[in-house]
């Protein structure tokens, strides 16, 4: 595996923007090719697994072009057609490191290809996605009719028959926005109504989209409500840069001594931004200045600058808005005044890795004091993020644990050797380029 070495900077000033959106970019992607027509979507996350869902709708049949450049950066046009159309791939789809892709295409693909005399895909990808469980999506497809066998302990590879599905109220024992996305989109091809019941609100592109393409769907607090119907094509989409990806820049400048950073065009979706009430509660200095509106997603600026922070609690009713942030949050509470429980966190066992074990071994490693319980951490605060100490550490599969791990290498005292540097290109190629760029 790649080894990549970080090493305090001097300082982490200036201006910076971040990839589109991950979670943006999949939907943009996927709900053009269910609609009728072009959209071209500027902006889209360059990461390895945006590109895993491009490719798998093409080897379905949808029409992907990457036009020359415009004014407005890289073009994909998507020229979608209506899912009953899609045909079989002639191999298995490699949805890569990619949890999104394969749960929504999941989704999708149930009720896929039967005006085509119906469609067969086998859908896998890299050793640390065929370790995750996709029971929790199977298992409420099936209640619509799908056919959907799983691997061993119900893990990819995982092969979808198309059928006509019907539409049935499932009500998620934890909330998902991936899972609630494939049953909603699996529920504009059922007959039906196809009801939706979360325990807690997860993030909602996926309902701004379809709205904005003109699906009956209602949303009332965590019930969502959708019928059969075709899409209208966007048009025109462009993808506003990543939070989850700006969280680690927005933690380095609060963490680093001499930080002052501006990240530009991020998605400030509600949903999205839970990060930011967590830092705030522990003293950061972040300012927000939404700007403008793409997509029925409200986009803007973060700036953020050297803070003494404190330690906070953070609740299992937060974690559904945090769950890709909470690596670097724990980072965070390391370099904070103070003792800091985070609580119902079983959802990070099931990531690219176990974040949960992973991020207490990496702050244990950086001379952080953790206790890691079975669903939540406590991290006893250094009260400044200099204290920490060199470490070598393995980060897997897994990117964000990797960008952690960066970041600590960029505001403490000593190196961080990371191990698994490459998984970050399924999110943010060039993060190492861009930090060290500020110092």
């Amino acid at each position: 595996m790649t080894v990549h070495t970080f090493r305090p900077l001097l300082r982490l000033e200036g201006t910076a923007t971040v990839p589109g959106d991950k979670s943006l970019s999949h939907r943009a992607l996927l709900l053009s090719a269910l609609a009728d027509g072009p959209t071209d979507v500027t902006g889209l996350g360059t990461g390895g697994d945006v590109r895993s869902t491009a490719a798998a709708l093409r080897a379905l049949g949808v029409d992907i072009q990457f036009l020359p450049h415009a004014s407005g950066g890289p073009v994909t046009r998507v020229s979608g057609r209506s899912p009953r159309l899609w045909h079989t791939p002639t191999e298995p789809l490699d949805c890569g490191n990619s949890g999104t892709t394969l749960r929504l295409l999941t989704g999708v693909l149930a009720g896929a290809g039967l005006d085509q005399g119906g469609l067969r895909a086998v859908l896998t990808g890299d050793e640390s996605l065929r370790s995750r469980p996709m029971g929790r999506v199977a298992r409420p497809l099936r209640e619509m009719g799908a056919r959907i066998d799983l691997g061993p302990g119900d893990r990819a590879p995982l092969t979808v028959i198309a059928t006509e599905l019907t539409g049935r109220h499932h009500d998620l024992p934890v909330a998902s926005a991936q899972v609630k996305t494939a049953l909603l989109l699996a529920g504009l091809q059922a007959d039906g109504e196809t009801v939706v019941r979360e325990p807690y609100l997860s993030r909602d592109h996926t309902e701004r989209m379809l709205r904005a393409m003109g699906a009956p769907i209602e949303s009332r607090g965590t019930i969502h409500r959708i019928r059969r119907a075709e899409l209208s094509p966007l048009g025109r989409y462009a993808v506003a840069g990543d939070p989850s990806s700006a969280a680690f820049l927005i933690v380095a400048a609060l963490l680093h001594p001499r930080g002052d950073l501006r990240v530009n065009g991020v998605c400030l979706n509600p949903g999205r931004v839970g990060f930011l009430r967590v830092l705030e509660r522990m003293g950061a200095r972040v300012e927000v200045d939404p700007h403008s509106e793409v997509g029925g997603e409200p986009v803007g600026s973060l700036w953020a600058r050297t803070s003494a922070l404190h330690a906070t609690d953070l609740d299992p009713d937060e974690v559904p808005g945090t769950i890709d942030e909470l690596p670097i949050l724990a980072l965070a509470a390391a370099g904070a005044e103070g003792v800091s429980c985070f609580r119902g966190l079983a959802e990070l066992r099931v990531k690219e890795s176990d974040r949960l074990a992973r991020t207490a071994h990496l702050l244990q490693s950086l001379g952080v004091q953790v206790e890691e319980g079975a669903e939540e951490l406590t991290i006893h605060g250094l009260g400044s993020a200099a204290l920490l100490q060199a470490t070598a550490f393995d980060a897997g599969l897994d990117h964000r644990m990797a960008m952690t791990a960066a970041v600590a290498g960029w505001v403490g005292a000593e190196r961080v050797d990371v191990t698994g540097w490459s998984a970050v290109a399924t999110s943010f190629p060039g993060f190492a380029e861009l930090g060290e760029s500020l110092s």
